[in-house]
C-alpha cells in the first residue's frame, strides 16, 4: 500500500500492536513499532496463503470493477479514517462504500494464551494497514526472495481508502477454552429464531469477527485475506460476506443511499455527531456491562436475502405502500421531504391511514419499538445468481445497538411487516464488540487482562 507524505507515520505498537488505528491514541509522526507480528503469526503468513481463498468466496467477482475510475476516486480515498476516541473504529466512522466481513472459529486445543496472542498479532497488522502500510516492515517485497513476502500485495500503491478494521467477540468465545465462562455479558447469547428466517449455519455465527470498511474493495478484501493468513494455526474462517454500496450513513454530509429494491435507506440513521442519541442507544456503560465492555457495543449482522425478481414485478404503488416511503424522494407516505417525521394518524384520500399499518417505515420506527433506534452500517450485496438464474443478491444488515434486546425487539416488532413477502433472512451472527484498546495494548485487553 502507498501512503502519501502527509501520513506517513506507524504507530507505535507494543508486543500487543497499537491503538492508534484501532482506536484513538495515534503516534507522532516518526513513530515505529516496537515489535510486530508473532513468530506464529508470521509463520501464517507465509503458509496460510492456500487457506485464504476461502474468504474471498464466490462473491470475489464483484471486485473485478475496482478498476473502474479509480484515478478519480483517489482523489477522495487517499485518506486514513479519523480515529473515534474510546470507541473502536467503523462505528460511528462516515461509512464507507465497500466491505469485506468475516467470522472465526478458534481452532480445537487452542489456549488463552493462543487467543491473546492472535489478537495481539491482528491489532499490530490492523494498525498498520488502517495507516496505507503493509502488514510489517519488510510487507510485499522487503523480505528475502526465497521466502514468501508478509503482504499479499495485491494493495501496493493503492491508499488507505478510509479502511476500517472493527473486532467483535461471539457468544461462542466465551467458554472453558479460554477460562472466559464469568466474562460473558447477560445479554451475549445466540440470537433467538425470528418469523421468517431460513438461516443457514455455514452462515451464521462465529467466535470472532472482523469488519473491514474501505472506499477501494480491493483495499477491504486486502485487510480480511490479509487477518486471515496471520490467524493461521490458531482460527479458521467460518464464513465471510463481501458488500457494495452502502445503505446507510453515519454522518450528515453524506447522501441517502438506495437499497437494491431502489429506495432511500437510513434516512433518520443515527449520526457520528449526535451523542446524546450514541450515549442512549448504541454505547454500553460502565453499568450496563461488565468493565471490558464499557465504551463498546452489540454488532448484529444478518444476511438478507432479496427476492429481487419478484419485487421487480410489483406496481409500484404498492412498492411504495410496502415501504411506507415515496420510491422517488424517499418521503413519507404521510407528506413533506425526505427528512419529515411519518405522521402516522395522517389518512390518505380514501380514508385509510397514508401509511399503512404492515409498512416497513411504520414498524421499524422508534414510535413503535419504545423508543429504540439502531444505528446501521448495512450494505448491498450481489453473489452472482442462483440455480435458477436469479440473481443471489441482498441486503448485509449489520447494527450497533447498546443491547442485544434492542435488536431483538426491533426485529420480533418487523415480523408482520409487508416487506417480509419478498425477504429471506439467510444468516445471522451477534458479537460483543470491545471499546479501542488504550495505547500500546491490543484489542480485548481488557477482556483477557493482556
Amino acid at each position: 500500500m502507498s501512503v502519501s507524505n502527509e501520513k506517513q507515520s506507524t504507530a507505535a505498537a507494543g508486543p500487543s500492536g497499537s491503538a492508534a488505528a484501532v482506536g484513538s491514541d495515534a503516534s507522532g509522526p516518526d513513530a515505529e513499532p516496537e515489535s510486530g507480528v508473532s513468530r506464529r503469526g508470521l509463520i501464517g503468513l507465509a503458509l496460510g496463503a492456500s487457506a485464504t481463498s476461502l474468504v474471498v468466496g464466490a462473491g470475489a467477482g464483484v471486485i473485478g470493477g475496482a478498476a473502474y475510475g479509480q484515478e478519480q476516486a483517489r482523489r477522495v480515498m487517499d485518506a486514513v479514517a479519523p480515529a473515534s476516541g474510546i470507541h473502536q473504529v467503523g462505528i460511528t466512522t462516515p461509512v464507507q462504500e465497500h466491505l469485506h466481513f468475516a467470522a472465526y472459529d478458534m481452532m480445537a486445543r487452542t489456549t488463552r494464551d493462543d487467543l491473546a496472542e492472535l489478537l495481539a498479532d491482528w491489532t499490530y497488522a490492523a494498525t498498520r494497514m488502517m495507516q496505507g502500510l503493509d502488514v510489517s516492515a519488510t510487507g510485499a517485497v522487503g523480505g528475502s526472495p526465497e521466502a514468501p513476502p508478509d503482504d499479499t500485495g495485491e494493495a501496493l500503491g493503492l491508499p488507505a481508502s478510509n479502511l476500517t478494521i472493527t473486532f467483535g467477540f461471539g457468544p461462542s468465545l466465551f467458554d472453558a477454552r479460554f477460562a472466559l465462562e464469568g466474562q460473558r455479558p447477560a445479554g451475549l447469547e445466540r440470537l433467538p429464531s425470528f418469523l421468517g428466517d431460513d438461516l443457514d449455519p455455514l452462515r451464521s455465527d462465529g467466535d470472532l469477527c472482523i469488519q473491514a470498511c474501505a472506499d477501494d474493495p480491493q483495499v477491504a478484501v486486502h485487510a480480511i485475506r490479509n487477518l486471515s493468513r496471520i490467524a493461521f494455526s490458531r482460527a479458521t474462517i467460518r464464513w465471510s460476506q463481501l458488500g457494495f454500496g452502502r445503505t446507510s450513513k453515519t454522518t450528515s454530509a453524506q447522501a441517502t443511499p438506495r437499497n437494491l429494491f431502489g429506495f432511500k435507506d437510513g434516512t433518520a440513521n443515527i449520526l457520528a455527531d449526535d451523542t446524546a442519541a450514541l450515549d442512549e442507544n448504541v454505547w454500553v456503560s460502565a453499568s450496563e456491562g461488565p468493565a471490558w465492555l464499557a465504551g463498546g457495543s452489540y454488532l448484529v449482522a444478518r444476511r438478507i436475502a432479496m427476492l429481487i425478481e419478484t419485487w421487480d414485478r410489483t406496481r409500484l404503488a404498492e412498492q411504495d405502500r410496502v415501504v411506507g416511503r415515496d420510491k422517488a424522494n424517499g418521503a413519507p407516505l404521510s407528506g413533506g421531504d425526505e427528512f419529515t417525521a411519518p405522521d402516522f394518524a395522517a389518512a390518505g384520500s380514501a380514508g385509510a391511514p397514508a401509511i399503512d399499518a404492515r409498512s416497513h417505515v411504520r414498524l421499524a420506527h422508534p414510535d413503535s419499538n419504545g423508543g429504540i433506534r439502531l444505528l446501521r452500517r448495512g450494505y448491498n450485496f450481489v453473489d452472482g445468481t442462483t440455480d435458477l438464474g436469479r440473481l443471489n443478491a441482498g441486503l448485509f444488515f449489520l447494527s450497533f445497538q447498546k443491547s442485544p434486546d434492542r435488536f431483538i425487539t426491533v426485529q420480533r416488532s418487523l415480523s408482520s411487516d409487508a416487506m417480509g413477502e419478498y425477504l429471506r433472512h439467510v444468516g445471522s451472527g451477534l458479537w460483543a464488540v470491545p471499546p479501542a484498546p488504550a495505547a500500546g495494548a491490543s484489542v480485548g485487553a481488557g477482556l483477557l487482562g493482556a
